[in-house]
């Protein structure tokens, strides 16, 4: 199937077709979410929207769903940004029974403006999807659950192995000190779906973009007066942010203990770092290539270097607080 061409939105409201030399010297994404729960999906999606230079968003599968209501919010979101010429399908949901347990999301009302109409697919759409975009040679970003990555190997074997996939998730090192001391059984795109991890980390050569490194990331109460400043998007995020911040106590719990972690942060920005990384942003990141074996202890997975295994791309440093300034920066245009 022909890709269709990507829109560019102009002044004026109007959707203009980019032409087909234009598509080819953009940046090519397809992100994987599990948007709707967690506000970092939210923060991730607003930022390569908002990214300073062109990207060709070839589509955005859905993973956790629940007949479709993230595809739903995925669709919300693009629309406020005048995006709906990108691809979106909803993949594996809840009731395919993947995950231990059932992945919810926060009640709608509050979070979101409106009503949100769900927009259910086959998971098959969001396979075809994913393998559209691989085939376009797009980097495919997976920020949730690797559910349907899985799925995708199963019924393409090999197909992981040729994709340019950069992963938010995985445990190699702890925490820096500083900040929250938590272990491997954190890392939930991993644990809640180790089937699905397991084959991925193996059958394919994805960067990865570890817990221990995101937690060095902060969505801060400073942050607000500007979102609100940033349009429709803007006050979107900036609405979630004030609701996840009650709801959370993320200021509570880590930045009054964790030294390293400003008092007033409201949540990690796990997954838009891993899209920034995976866009080329690379300013305080340090990226090693280490020999990593995957294996399953106790109903838990593991990633350990071990001299003689295949080597994979591990982020292991970060500037925290530098990428903090600069999503502030994508998300309000001062780029």
């Amino acid at each position: 199937m022909r890709p269709r061409l990507p829109a560019v939105h102009e002044p004026g409201g109007r959707l203009f077709p980019k032409s087909e030399a234009t598509v080819a010297t953009m940046k090519k994404l397809h992100l994987d979410t599990d948007l709707g729960g967690d506000i970092d999906d939210l923060c991730a999606l607003a930022m390569v929207l908002r990214w300073p230079e062109a990207v060709h968003l070839t589509g955005v599968t859905t993973v956790g769903e629940i007949g479709g209501r993230r595809a739903g919010y995925v669709r919300y979101v693009l629309g406020l940004e005048g995006r709906d010429d990108v691809p979106v399908a909803a993949g594996a949901d809840n009731a395919g029974g993947f995950y231990p347990y059932f992945l919810g999301l926060p009640p709608e009302e509050r979070y979101w403006p409106e009503p949100v109409a769900p927009f259910p697919t086959s998971v098959e759409e969001a396979l075809h999807l994913l393998k559209e975009s691989i085939e376009q040679d797009a980097t495919i970003v997976a920020i949730g659950p690797y559910t349907n990555l899985y799925l995708l190997d199963l019924q393409h074997p090999g197909i992981l192995a040729q994709a340019k996939l950069f992963l938010m998730g995985g445990y190699v090192y702890p925490p820096r000190p500083g900040y929250p001391a938590w272990g491997n059984d954190m890392d939930f795109n991993v644990q809640v779906d180790i089937t699905s991890a397991s084959r991925v980390l193996r059958q394919s050569g994805p960067t990865l973009i570890p817990l221990s490194v995101t937690v060095e990331t902060s969505l801060r109460g400073s942050h607000l007066a500007d979102l609100r400043n940033a349009g429709v998007l803007g006050r979107l995020l900036a609405r979630q942010a004030e609701l996840f911040a009650e709801d959370e106590q993320m200021a509570a719990r880590f930045g009054e203990s964790c030294t390293a972690l400003p008092q007033d942060m409201i949540n990690f920005q796990h997954d838009p770092l891993a899209c920034a990384i995976a866009l080329g942003w690379d300013e305080g990141i340090v990226l090693e290539e280490l020999p990593l074996r995957v294996e399953e202890e106790d109903g838990w997975l593991t990633e350990r270097v071990h001299a003689g295994e295949k080597p994979l791309r591990v982020v292991t440093r970060i500037d925290g607080p530098r990428f903090d300034e600069f999503w502030v920066r994508v998300i309000t245009q001062q780029v």
